[in-house]
């Protein structure tokens, strides 16, 4: 049976959609969440394109073990030596340059290049990046819709310039299937040393097709797949993932071939990209999607009970989702705490802990059962949360049918705490406009968006908001059993990554 690799590029081409992108510690989160799930190789970013992209590549060279840390580059020597400089510390990396082979992207988008210039410099650019490092990717950008021939000369340069990997990528996610598997075939079959190297795919879901295209390039012949959690992506996004991953386990009689990835970490490294990036997926998402596992039908309900294989392909248990229902209670203690969460795969430092353990004590005094749901948002919140100069201190909510919404705030300001109350049209929009009363934010909300993270009564409802300043937007995330408390949360999280990035001098300070 062949191992097919798996390349994830959610922390590179999962940014760039629109809304999704990440600061350092966040794609270091990502990272290692990415190093669990068993993925072969984590594209960090794209060095040159940023100071943030550098640090978080950076970054994650140095902290995360396991999988091949990459970063993109164009097919330049100055892209290709900070790529250099930021995979340093790496035991394991890559560099990943591309440059356009397809008549359109040679005449508009690099002004009338000619073929065998592209050539040169792809295989002038491969051979510089080997030099550097041992494991050198190349990509033929917008390759579905490159003359055949020419692609195969590319190919075969670039393989003899040091390229251990070749990656065909549908750009713009023009390609079909049958066509898609036939350009790998092609290359197969006319590269005279395509043995050399691991061909690699990277197709594009304009068409919805980005899935069955790598699959049908995994039965011609290609090494690796690249792909995102949940898909995310520019436009309509990348190959999935979780998708792509669990097409070729629960078919393996099909496709004769599998990967490394740790299916289990599935559902966790979903849910961990919703969380940062507030990309939600949809209910119908295969795999991960919330009906996913989902049967409301008598008939496949009947089914079910008699046999799970009768209207389940694939257990939920294999993507990550369980039963188990109540873990921990209020009379827990930190020993039992810990533990579950080392289960869950979390590792925190010994005040992330004890901040986390807090938390977890509040929330068992407010709920009859605690899920393991509840324990990620618990550690999510802790992780991911930006330096607080801004925290909650209290709140107390007036509203009816027949009165005007009021919120009384309390706002912790590093050792200082104040107090205002405000009306509004709402019992969310009074508490915001007393948190803006108190912080002079000079901010403006974007996104307000809110789901239940647990089912029952008393679920931990989650709010995600999106504020803007100066022309940087940042989102803000709270849980809580009460809503509107969770509201607060996002909002004043939202508002620490805003004064964290003014103080980098990133956006001016409001003015006073």
């Amino acid at each position: 049976m062949r191992s097919i690799r798996i390349f994830d590029t959610t922390l590179r081409d999962g940014e760039q959609s629109p809304g999704a992108s990440m600061n350092v510690e966040e794609k270091l989160q990502v990272a290692r969440q990415l190093a669990r799930l068993g993925v072969d190789a984590i594209e960090a970013g794209f060095a040159i394109s940023s100071e943030g992209d550098f640090e978080a590549i950076r970054t994650i060279a140095g902290e995360v073990r396991g999988p091949i840390i990459t970063s993109l580059a164009r097919a330049r020597e100055a892209d290709i030596r900070r790529a250099w400089e930021a995979l340093r510390d790496a035991p394991r990396k890559r560099i990943h340059t591309f440059h356009s082979t397809s008549d359109i992207h040679l005449k508009y988008q690099h002004r009338g290049m000619s073929r065998q210039d592209a050539l040169k410099r792809s295989a002038e650019m491969v051979r510089l990046a080997r030099s550097l490092v041992e494991d050198v990717e190349f990509s033929p950008m917008d390759a579905t819709r490159t003359e055949p021939s020419f692609l195969a000369e590319v190919v075969e340069a670039v393989i003899e310039a040091g390229a251990g990997t070749v990656n065909i990528p549908d750009t713009v996610g023009y390609s079909v299937p049958e066509e898609f598997g036939g350009i790998i075939k092609y290359l197969m079959d006319n590269v005279f040393n395509i043995g050399k190297a691991v061909i690699s795919v990277h197709c594009h879901n304009d068409l919805g097709l980005a899935v069955a295209n790598s699959l049908a390039a995994v039965r011609a012949g290609a090494g690796q797949v690249e792909c995102t959690i949940n898909g995310i992506g520019e436009r309509a996004g990348n190959c999935s993932l979780e998708e792509v991953v669990m097409a070729l386990r629960t078919r393996r009689d099909f496709f004769n071939a599998d990967t490394a990835v740790r299916s289990e970490e599935i559902i966790r490294s979903s849910r961990l990209i919703t969380k940062i990036t507030g990309l939600s997926v949809q209910p119908n998402k295969a795999i991960v999607g919330a009906n996913a596992f989902a049967h409301e039908s008598g008939i496949h309900q009947d089914g079910l009970l008699k046999a799970k294989a009768t209207y389940e392909i694939m257990r939920p248990e294999s993507v990550g989702l369980t039963s188990t229902k109540l873990i921990l209670g209020k009379h827990s203690g930190r020993h039992a705490f810990k533990t579950r969460l080392a289960e869950l795969g979390h590792e925190l430092s010994d005040e992330e802990l004890e901040s986390a353990f807090r938390k977890f004590k509040h929330l068992a005094d407010q709920k009859k059962e605690i899920y393991d749901e509840d324990l990620e948002v618990l550690v999510s919140e802790e992780l991911a949360g930006a330096p607080e100069l801004y925290s909650l201190a209290g709140l107390k909510i007036s509203s009816g049918t027949d009165e005007t919404p009021s919120a009384t705030l309390k706002l912790r300001t590093g050792e200082k705490t104040s107090e205002h109350t405000a009306t509004g049209d709402g019992p969310v929009d009074a508490t915001y406009k007393a948190i803006a009363a108190l912080t002079k934010t000079k901010s403006t909300l974007q996104r307000f968006e809110v789901k239940s993270i647990t089912g029952g009564m008393d679920a931990i409802g989650e709010v995600i908001v999106a504020l803007e300043e100066g022309g940087i937007t940042v989102r803000g995330h709270g849980a809580d059993t009460d809503i509107i408390v969770a509201a607060a949360k996002a909002y004043i999280n939202a508002l620490n990554k805003l004064a964290a990035k003014r103080q980098k001098g990133q956006i001016r300070p409001p003015e006073l």
